[in-house]
């Protein structure tokens, strides 16, 4: 029996397979910044968006990335649906499955659910954000703008300052940056240190985390916090915030990512989110890109 093509995450994944990724997503990038034309489908297939939690920038470029591609797109609002009648996740999935979807991205708050939803469906689930766990698109977007920018991630050393301990993006790009050769290390308050982490990431303070050839920010996610995990948000800027004054001490070199959405003034100043040097909205552009790729190999278009 074939296996079900599902995409749930980047850890373990070996080198040879995500260079095959980046590779897949320059294709698609080239195709699509040189509007080449994309041959629609034999027999287009019909693909859920079932988005558990809100989004912009994952729900909307895999949208857009599925009309490239000549999908069938069924978009889920879980506030419109028998979900406000009780209905569980795993039922509402079921439910697509018995309609006959081909696949579905799904998207969800709690950690864990989508493992436990591949054991009881027949169609490809795509992660778009599954919990605190993972966010592998995110992850390959952001390994495909830096070597798309650098050349290669080999020795590249990567500071991920922020939420860590909420943030599946981080842990993403942790396992997917050092299979790559890149040098990862953390900075975070106390407060927002992962407790548990499946890597070996040291923790630096801010000032030794700009001398770094990437910057990756974070979102401070204060709807996944109980209780108060900082002061105010001009402390949390002041004390591991990128400011202008503290990301003039970077090497000249050095870029900014952020996965968005971004807190302006809080966790970078807002002079930086579109400066030179920043690659956020390089990072958007490829989401496209990146999910065209995703969604090709869990279909098998090719």
């Amino acid at each position: 029996m074939t296996a079900i093509p599902h995409f749930l995450g980047l850890r373990g994944i070996p080198k040879s397979e995500l260079s095959t990724w980046l590779a897949r997503i320059a294709y698609w990038d080239d195709l699509v910044s040189t509007g080449q034309p994309i041959p629609p489908p034999a027999n287009p297939k019909f693909i859920a968006n079932l988005f558990f939690e809100n989004s912009t920038r994952t729900r909307f470029s895999f949208e857009v990335a599925q009309r490239r591609l000549g999908l069938h797109v069924l978009n889920f609002s879980p506030t419109a649906s028998s979900v406000q009648k009780g209905e569980s996740i795993s039922d509402t999935v079921k439910t697509f499955e018995a309609m006959g979807i081909d696949a579905a991205v799904v998207r969800l708050k709690p950690e864990g659910v989508l493992h436990k939803l591949v054991e009881h469906t027949k169609i490809p689930l795509i992660n778009a954000g599954d919990g605190n766990h993972e966010h592998p698109t995110q992850a390959l977007l952001d390994l495909y703008t830096l070597s798309r920018h650098f050349g290669s991630l080999v020795g590249l050393r990567v500071a991920i300052i922020g939420d860590i301990q909420h943030s599946r993006v981080a842990r993403s790009n942790v396992w997917a940056l050092q299979t790559m050769g890149a040098h990862v290390v953390f900075c975070a308050p106390p407060t927002m240190r992962a407790t548990t982490f499946d890597a070996d990431v040291p923790y630096v303070t801010i000032d030794e985390a700009i001398q770094s050839d990437v910057i990756m920010m974070l979102r401070v996610q204060i709807e996944r916090h109980e209780g108060d995990v900082f002061s105010t948000r001009e402390a949390y800027r002041e004390a591991y915030g990128l400011t202008t004054a503290r990301f003039a001490k970077a090497p000249a070199h050095t870029v900014i990512l952020h996965p968005a959405p971004v807190n302006r003034d809080v966790e970078i100043d807002d002079a930086l989110v579109e400066c030179a040097q920043s690659l956020i909205f390089t990072q958007m552009k490829h989401g496209v890109p990146t999910r065209m790729a995703v969604l090709e190999r869990a279909l098998s278009l090719t």
